[in-house]
């Protein structure tokens, strides 16, 4: 993927909730239309704060959360919406699915999934990103590109 800003393999140290949602951006920027992004990582390992940053890069100014309950949220932005999916509280993929996945991603500017190591065979080319912590009391992270 031309221009994206982690090779495969590659591995980058974050300071901060400003570093990740600069990661974020910069994602927003080199993903084409159309673009499924993984995110792996435990809880609070930053997933939705890069998220954020790739929303807010996108254009849309309001509140970007967790869709942990809900699943999925969609987010407006002018260059097309952002799907955001959290896929922990699924025990079957198939779920997903009945929720209209395929056509929310493929009607979607890009599409960003959490917890989605059961959708990675259906979208092979998608880069997958590990985020952890490294230092809690630092907010430092490690973020690690996959594939």
């Amino acid at each position: 993927m031309d221009g994206f800003p982690l090779a495969p393999d590659e591995v980058r140290i974050l300071t901060g909730d400003d570093a990740q949602r600069a990661l974020g951006a910069a994602l927003a920027a080199a993903l084409p239309p159309g673009s499924v992004l993984f995110l792996e990582g435990e809880l609070g390992a930053g997933k939705t704060t890069l998220t954020q940053g790739l929303v807010s890069a996108l254009g849309f100014t309001d509140t970007v959360t967790s869709p942990t309950y809900a699943l999925m949220h969609v987010y407006p932005t002018p260059g097309g919406q952002v799907l955001h999916v959290d896929a922990y509280r699924v025990r079957d993929v198939a779920e997903l699915y009945e929720m209209d996945l395929d056509e929310l991603v493929a009607g979607s500017r890009v599409s960003v999934i959490e917890w989605g190591e059961g959708l990675y065979a259906d979208w092979p080319d998608a880069p997958v990103l590990r985020l952890e912590h490294v230092d809690t009391a630092g907010d430092v992270r490690r973020v690690t590109r996959r594939r």
